[in-house]
């Protein structure tokens, strides 16, 4: 039996079920510097080990003596199969009969960073940027993709020494489609650090180094990066939330900035004050500037502007008197109207 096994991105991190393939096998077969990482727990067995770009070779080595009727640990860094050795063993899958395979799961860079950064995944890409097998108009046609439909992207393998060019098109690209405060997480070597699309220095970063750039509701709080899910939070609407929406339903309410209310600008000058009441509130979402009150569980809209954006209410009002036709919707239809809040949201933030 081969087993192509999947040892995290550290030591602590490997599986129990990695360590009991390891256990079981007669050969251990890996990139040095991977095979220092468990040379403790492999004391007499065979060890062979190879150099970088020997990947097929490691392999074949492999199925060499898996045909030898030895059981073989084939490891691989992180998960094998997220740009590891499970591809590249099943490239020769068919070289050759009676192989007897097995993949061992492990967690991977962009988890491993993930959890360090806070909670950054959701809709995410993974995007190596080595273009050593790879042209580089294939990695920026993916890129571009993955920013126009709004995903975070995982960049791994994202600069070399010699190796720069697509690390640099690929910022280009998401620069044009992102706003320049855009979160940008930052780990190497168990070090962490969080920046933005602007201030992302490409210096600092090398072969080892994984990126994970946010989407256009990923935020920053209490020093952790979120890409928030959505969820429906329910609330008492208040009488005066109330009366605003009766008026807005009859269609009393008037468009645009509010001149004669005492507390204008509440927000910023020139500010649209149609949905004065947020018809999403509470939202519970941090990436449009609100947030929780601390102890209080009051949800505080105070620094969110968003809603009061022109083309923010040009893109609600497509919508929302669809949704709204009655005010116990605010409640009732929360989910359809955190659809459109996120809906709007991709529309108002991507260039």
């Amino acid at each position: 039996m081969i087993k192509i096994v999947g040892i995290g991105p550290t030591r602590k991190d490997m599986t129990f079920r990695a360590f009991e393939a390891i256990k079981d096998a007669d050969v251990i077969i890996g990139y040095k510097k991977y095979v220092d990482r468990i040379r403790d727990i492999i004391e007499g067995k065979e060890i062979i080990e190879k150099g970088m770009r020997e990947e097929i070779r490691r392999a074949e080595i492999a199925i060499k003596k898996h045909r030898e009727g030895k059981n073989v640990a084939l490891i691989s860094s992180g998960d094998p199969g997220i740009f590891g050795m499970a591809n590249v063993f099943f490239h020769l899958i068919d070289k050759y009969s009676n192989i007897e395979v097995e993949i061992i799961p492990g967690v991977t860079a962009a988890n491993y960073a993930a959890s360090l950064l806070g909670a950054p995944l959701h809709d995410f890409t993974v995007i190596s940027l080595s273009d050593i097998l790879t042209p580089l108009s294939e990695i920026k046609r993916k890129v571009e993709n993955a920013v126009t439909a709004g995903f975070v992207i995982v960049f791994y393998n994202p600069k070399g020494k010699k190796r720069k060019k697509p690390l640099i098109e690929a910022l280009k690209i998401i620069r044009r489609h992102l706003s320049p405060e855009i979160p940008v997480g930052v780990v190497k070597g168990g070090k962490v650090g969080i920046t933005t699309l602007q201030r992302l220095d490409v210096d600092d970063i090398d072969m080892s180094t994984l990126l994970i750039i946010g989407n256009p509701t990923t935020y920053l709080r209490e020093g952790y990066m979120i890409t928030p899910r959505g969820y429906a939070l329910r609330y008492f609407i208040h009488p005066l939330a109330r009366e605003y929406y009766e008026k807005y339903i009859n269609g009393e309410i008037k468009e645009g900035p509010n001149l004669e209310c005492e507390y204008y600008p509440c927000h910023f000058m020139g500010q649209d004050c149609t949905f004065c009441y947020c018809p999403f509130y509470p939202c519970g979402d941090g990436s449009t500037g609100g947030y929780w009150i601390k102890d209080k569980g009051v949800w505080s809209c105070q620094e969110c502007e968003w809603i009061h954006e022109k083309k923010t209410v040009k893109c609600l009002k497509k919508t929302l008197d669809n949704i709204i036709k009655d005010v116990e919707d605010l409640n009732k239809k929360k989910r359809e109207l955190l659809k459109l809040r996120r809906h709007c949201i991709y529309e108002t933030r991507l260039m």
